[in-house]
C-alpha cells in the first residue's frame, strides 16, 4: 500500500482529549526532554521579531521607502521572520475569518468528522502530520484546504458551517494572494533582481497556495508537549494570522526560542525553504514551533504561498558563482513536500539533507 493512502494509527482528535477532562496527556504526545518547552524563553521577554509598516513602501519620500525595503531585507537575513501592519488587508475581514474558524472547531465532532482528511492531500479536518507509525504527536487539530491553483480549489470540501465560511475563505484568500504578490516584489528587489523575477521563478501566475487553520486546545501538561514541533516551512512564503489573545509561536534564534508577541491586525511573515533554495541560501528559512497553554485555547491561520508544484526549483543563476556554487539540486515542490508529508515536522532536517547530498 502507498504510505500516503491512510493514517498509520487511529486518528484521535486532540480537542476531544482536552475536553474530556484528562489530567495527564497520553504518552504519544509527550516529547523527549530535549524538545520540551523551556522556561529559558522567559529571559527574552523584551525580544520580538521586527515590526514593519508596509504603508511606507508607497511613500513619495524615497528615503522612507528605501528604509522600509532595508528593514525587510534585514529581517529576512537576520530573523527569517517579521510582522507587517498597514498591509492592505481589511481588518474586519481578518477578525471575522479567524472567529469563523473558531466557531467551526466548536461544532459537534460528528459534523467536523464529515471533513476528515487523509495524508494523500491533507485537505480537510486533521489531527496529525506525517505517516510514520509510533511518531510523537503534536497537541493540535487543523483544517487544511487548497486555494491555488484554481483547478485544485474545491469549495465543496470547505466547511458548509458556519454559513459564512466559504465566502470568507474566498475573500480572505484573494486578499492574501495579492499581499504575497507585493511581498514577492519586495523580496525580489532586495535580492538585487528585477521586481518580477522571484515571482516568475515561482511560476508566474501559476503559483500554489493553501490555508491551514490551526486549533490548539487547552493542555493539562503544556510543559511536556508542543502544539507544533520544530520545523521550517517547506513552501515559499507564509503569512500567519495569529491569535491576538494568547501567544504561542516561537522562533529559533541561535540556541534560543523567542516567543512572538502578536501585534493587533498584523500578519507574521516568514521565509520558506523554496526561497532559501532559489536564493542559494542568501535568505534562509528559520525553525519555529508552537507552545500550548493550560488555560487558553488558540486559533491561528497559516497561508502558504508556494511555487507551481511541478516546476523545477533550483538556485537562480544570479546567485551561483564559482565561489558560491549551487547548494541544492533541482527538485519540484511536489517532490520536496512529499518528505514532510511522510515524516511530519522535522526541524531543518529536510533542506539541510539536500545540502549535504551536494558536498
Amino acid at each position: 500500500m502507498n504510505c500516503l493512502q491512510s493514517w498509520p494509527e487511529p486518528v484521535v482528535r486532540v480537542q476531544s482529549l482536552s475536553e474530556s477532562g484528562i489530567k495527564f496527556i497520553p504518552e504519544s504526545y509527550i516529547k523527549p526532554p530535549v524538545h520540551r518547552p523551556s522556561l529559558k524563553t522567559e529571559f527574552h521577554a523584551d525580544l520580538n521579531i521586527p515590526l514593519i509598516d508596509l504603508h511606507n513602501l508607497f511613500s513619495d519620500d524615497q528615503t522612507i521607502r528605501q528604509a522600509t525595503l532595508n528593514s525587510i531585507s534585514n529581517a529576512c537575513r537576520e530573523w527569517g521572520f517579521f510582522q507587517i501592519v498597514n498591509h492592505g488587508v481589511n481588518h474586519e475581514l481578518m477578525g471575522q475569518t479567524r472567529e469563523m474558524w473558531r466557531e467551526f472547531f466548536k461544532l459537534p465532532l460528528e459534523m467536523k468528522q464529515e471533513y476528515a482528511n487523509s495524508p494523500t492531500t491533507y485537505e480537510g479536518y486533521g489531527s496529525r502530520l506525517g505517516v510514520e507509525k509510533g511518531a510523537k504527536l503534536d497537541w493540535s487539530d487543523y483544517f487544511f484546504l487548497h486555494y491555488m491553483p484554481a483547478s485544485l480549489r474545491n469549495p465543496n470540501k470547505w466547511p458548509a458551517l458556519p454559513t459564512s465560511c466559504r465566502e470568507l475563505v474566498a475573500e480572505f484568500g484573494d486578499s492574501l494572494v495579492n499581499l504575497c504578490g507585493v511581498l514577492m516584489k519586495v523580496l525580489s528587489i532586495n535580492l538585487g533582481l528585477e521586481e518580477n523575477q522571484l515571482q516568475n521563478a515561482f511560476g508566474g501566475d501559476e503559483i500554489g497556495a493553501c490555508l491551514r487553520v490551526n486549533f490548539y486546545p487547552k493542555c493539562p501538561q503544556p510543559d511536556l508537549t508542543l502544539g507544533l514541533s520544530p520545523h521550517s516551512d517547506p513552501g515559499g512564503m507564509t503569512l500567519l494570522l495569529p491569535d491576538e489573545n494568547v501567544a504561542g509561536l516561537q522562533v529559533r534564534r541561535g540556541d534560543d526560542w523567542i516567543t512572538v508577541k502578536p501585534v493587533p491586525n498584523a500578519f507574521i511573515v516568514n521565509i520558506g525553504d523554496q526561497i532559501q533554495v532559489l536564493s542559494n541560501a542568501i535568505y534562509k528559512s528559520v525553525e519555529h514551533r508552537v507552545i500550548v497553554n493550560s488555560d487558553k485555547e488558540r486559533v491561528s491561520l497559516a497561508f502558504f504561498y508556494n511555487p507551481k508544484s511541478d516546476l523545477l526549483i533550483q538556485p537562480m543563476k544570479e546567485f551561483v558563482t564559482n565561489n558560491r556554487p549551487a547548494m541544492y539540486p533541482p527538485m519540484t515542490f511536489d517532490q520536496y513536500r512529499l518528505y514532510i508529508r511522510t515524516k511530519g515536522p522535522c526541524g531543518k532536517e529536510q533542506v539541510e539533507s539536500l545540502t549535504s547530498n551536494r558536498l
